[in-house]
């Protein structure tokens, strides 16, 4: 098969929600539809023995939320297509931003009893600035649940997005008997099944008097009556729409029951983008170049404890990745060859030979790159669109046992470079401060640290309110500031000044003293 068909055939897409929406339940079922796995995982393991694949930490399995991206990828009719599970919970927002610059699509997961919530508001942001395409699932229609034609007005309304329903749901909560698949013309009967895959009932048309020996008298005339609803109030669904981000289709079903996700996938594979186009700070890069060129968009640390090995996960944008060529490391300016690239199930890994645009591939690491990192032939470009952001939240962060400093230095150096948190350096009094965006942050480095790389540390409160990144090309007026700020000057890991301001008023007031001094709330400048 060429570069064109194996471009043509991948679909790479993210899951992004509010916490406890059903968003890893729903990768793992789709999972299953694509017979990646036999067995469904639960995310909040009961009666299931088995936790879901895309949480494979030991933290997440305990707490049963995502803390990390997982990265899965698996075949369905003739399609490979790539799922990103992203965290949902806001401390680790960052994380999420980051993963959607890999993606062509998202999937957004919305609770029907919730509704939209506020951390699925701020994905959605970053989805329109991007122009990202996005397909809604409305999840647990087996609970009760808020009114569709509600569900429906308060996406349009919050998410700032025109909807089209692709499936319509017959009652909800107790009521619940199955969804009418409008883009296949077919009906879905509800059977609460946690691990096995319903057939559906061909139904091209629902005035058919056969519907009411599947779902009853009642319910086949409100079904017909929304139907009709639907077609009258919602514009045909117009793929270029979709496309162009302007317009979500939406579908309704359940995911912990495995209802109306291969409606979902069917439609999503048929209507997704395949991979697009990226942009670098000197040019476009089309996905059909012959060149191979990609980025790296996360860095995970010990994947497999046993062997405390880091991997860096490469989005490929164009061209094709093989394994033992030799690739030109942008930053660095070397180049690198690469034997083992791996292929991911989350935690499962195995090498491969080849990959295509779209495709994620893991490079094993021995700290040669950091996020946002450019591989080429040769080409010097540079993916933009990787910030790391100010953090808000800081505490000193101490050895608790001092047999273990080793293994300390080593595991705090490496959770940093994965973009959870950063470290800052005060230049002040030498000791290492930790920032990050959410509380559930620093629990997390404390329980990796202890569990992953068997050291022990403790936090101390520092009272700050932002860092920023400090430049200028007023070098006398840089060096002035550095002196009088001393106290609250910082580097970070890659060296670049930063400034710690303990009070709003405190950065206020230095950014009107000092006009020739650019402060910046991103790293990427």
């Amino acid at each position: 098969m060429g570069l064109i068909e194996e471009i043509q055939r991948r679909r790479t897409f993210a899951i992004i929600s509010h916490p406890d929406a059903g968003k890893t339940t729903l990768t793992e079922k789709l999972l299953l539809f694509g017979g990646a796995i036999h067995v469904a995982g639960a995310v909040k393991s009961n009666k299931i023995k088995k936790t879901a694949t895309s949480d494979f930490m030991e933290i997440e399995k305990q707490r049963g939320i995502s803390v990390a991206t997982s990265v899965m990828g698996f075949e369905y009719k003739d399609h490979k297509v790539n799922i990103l599970d992203t965290p949902g919970h806001q401390d680790f927002a960052e994380d999420t931003f980051r993963t959607l610059t890999a993606v062509d699509s998202v999937i957004i997961v919305v609770d029907a009893a919730k509704g939209v919530e506020a951390q699925t508001r701020k994905l959605m942001e970053v989805c329109r600035m991007r122009k990202t395409p996005v397909m809604v699932f409305i999840n647990k229609m087996d609970r009760p649940s808020k009114d569709a034609f509600d569900l429906l007005d308060e996406i349009e309304e919050e998410l700032k997005i025109k909807v089209r329903p692709l499936s319509w749901p017959i009652g909800n909560g107790p009521t619940f008997q199955g969804v009418y698949n409008i883009f296949e013309s077919n009906l879905n009967l509800f059977e609460a099944s946690k691990q096995t895959v319903q057939e559906s009932i061909a139904f091209s048309d629902v005035n058919n008097p056969e519907l009411e020996g599947y779902i009853g008298e009642s319910a086949s005339e409100l079904l017909r009556e929304e139907i009709e609803l639907v077609e009258g109030v919602y514009p045909d669904f117009d793929i270029n729409e979709y496309l162009k981000g302007d317009l979500a289709p939406v579908f309704f079903g359940s995911a912990l029951n495995n209802f109306g996700v291969n409606e979902l996938l069917n439609c999503f594979i048929t209507i997704a983008p395949t991979p697009q186009p990226s942009s670098t700070i000197q040019r476009d890069i089309n996905p059909d170049e012959n060149k191979f060129t990609g980025f790296v968009f996360k860095i995970h640390a010990n994947m497999d404890p046993n062997h405390r090995n880091r991997i860096a996960f490469v989005k490929i944008c164009s061209g094709k990745f093989e394994r033992n060529k030799n690739y030109h490391h942008v930053r660095q300016g070397k180049n690198f060859k690469f034997s083992s690239p791996t292929a991911f199930m989350a935690e499962k890994k195995s090498i491969i030979d080849e990959a295509f645009p779209g495709d994620i591939v893991g490079l094993p690491d021995s700290g040669n790159f950091i996020i946002g990192d450019t591989i080429t032939e040769g080409e010097k470009i540079n993916f933009k669109g990787l910030p790391s952001f100010s953090p808000e939240l800081f505490r000193y962060i101490e050895n608790a046992d001092p047999m273990k400093s080793k293994q300390l230095a080593k595991g705090i150096d490496q959770l940093m470079d994965e973009g959870v948190a950063q470290l800052f350096t005060s230049q002040f009094n030498g000791r290492k401060i930790i920032g990050t965006v959410g509380a559930l942050q620093f629990e997390v480095i404390e329980h990796r640290l202890n569990n992953e790389y068997n050291a022990k540390c403790r936090y101390e409160p520092i009272n700050l309110y932002k860092a920023c990144w400090v430049r200028s090309k007023n070098t006398a007026q840089l060096e002035d500031f550095k002196r009088r700020k001393n106290q609250y000057m910082a580097k970070d890991k890659q060296g670049r000044d930063v400034f710690l301001a303990d009070s709003a008023y405190m950065l206020q007031l230095a950014q009107q003293n000092f006009e020739d001094i650019e402060f910046h709330f991103t790293s990427e400048f």
